[in-house]
């Protein structure tokens, strides 16, 4: 008389079953975790347009024009350069996209007028800078 075996371990199907959910909740995951951190890199850029444009109301509030300061630097992944129109009576600001985040563009006018020029996933219709739903985030 035999005695059953009492074996240990999981059977090939098991693990196969285990493998294609880890793989399905990989192929959902890992999407989204890279836009995320996509997302990440654009909120320094989008300050230093801010602080950009309140420096500018700041010179236009002592001199009555606007006056691009001479260095600009960089925000993160993003240039920052900014034009002023001969009479100094406006401006625009820009932030450009490098790298991991090249095709995103930003800029600030002398009105605050806050718009995305350029985006991978399109522009939106409306003047802002980033969208919630079919919504302006400000």
């Amino acid at each position: 008389m035999t005695t059953p075996r009492h074996t240990r371990g999981f059977t090939l199907i098991e693990v196969m079953i285990t493998v294609a959910i880890v793989a399905i909740l990989s192929a959902i995951a890992l999407p989204a975790y890279t836009a995320y951190i996509q997302r990440s890199r654009v909120p320094p850029a989008l300050d230093a347009l801010s602080a950009l444009a309140t420096r500018m109301e700041q010179r236009f509030q002592d001199t009555g024009t606007y006056t691009c300061p001479d260095t600009l630097g960089d925000a993160g992944d993003f240039g920052i350069a900014c034009e002023a129109d001969a009479d100094g009576q406006s401006y625009t600001a820009t932030a450009t996209g490098s790298g991991p985040v090249s095709g995103y563009t930003y800029t600030i006018n002398h009105l605050g007028v806050r718009a995305t020029t350029a985006h991978p996933k399109g522009v939106p219709a409306t003047s802002c800078w980033s969208m919630k739903g079919s919504t302006c985030d400000t």
